[in-house]
C-alpha cells in the first residue's frame, strides 16, 4: 500500500526521484496516466491491469466511458527507472499536470499521485475545510470511519 506525502523537485529534462519505498512497491516498470484533478496517477503493472479491466468492462455504448477510457489510456506510458533511481516522465504528462519544478508525490493507497505543488495546497486547503463534510457522505457508501 503507498501512503504518505513527499517533497520533491523535477528537473529540466522532466526526470524526478520517487520515494524509496515508493520505488520497491512499483517494481522495476510501470504505468504513469493522466489523473483526476490535474494530477498525474502512476500505478504498478498489477494495478494498472486491474485498472484496464475495470475500464474494458463499461460499455461503449456509453459516451461517459468511451471519454473517459480514451482519456485514461491515451495518456498511459510504461515507465522505468534510471540508474539514479529517476523517473523520466513524458511530456504530455509534465504538461497536463503543469509539473515545472515542485512537486507533491503521494501515496494513495494502491497507486503514487505527483502534482504541482501549488496546485495540490490549493486542492489540500479546500478539500480540508470541507473534510468533515466529505466524511459525511461517505457513509452514503456503507463507508465508517
Amino acid at each position: 500500500m503507498f501512503m504518505g506525502e513527499f517533497q520533491h523537485s523535477i528537473d529540466d529534462k522532466g526526470r524526478i526521484i520517487i520515494p524509496a519505498k515508493f520505488r520497491d512497491l512499483l517494481g522495476t516498470s510501470f504505468v504513469a496516466t493522466r489523473g483526476l484533478d490535474s494530477c498525474i496517477f502512476v500505478y504498478p503493472m498489477d494495478e494498472w491491469g486491474i485498472m484496464e479491466q475495470k475500464l474494458k468492462s463499461l460499455s461503449l455504448m456509453k459516451s461517459d466511458a468511451r471519454a473517459f477510457s480514451r482519456f485514461f489510456f491515451s495518456g498511459a506510458t510504461e515507465c522505468v527507472w534510471d540508474k539514479q533511481g529517476r523517473v523520466n516522465l513524458p511530456g504530455n504528462l509534465r504538461q497536463y499536470a503543469k509539473l515545472d519544478k515542485d512537486c507533491v508525490i503521494l501515496g494513495v493507497s494502491n497507486r503514487v499521485e505527483i502534482w504541482n505543488k501549488e496546485l495540490w495546497e490549493q486542492y489540500f486547503g479546500q478539500s480540508e475545510e470541507s473534510f468533515n463534510e466529505i466524511a459525511e457522505k461517505l457513509v452514503d457508501f456503507n463507508f465508517n470511519l
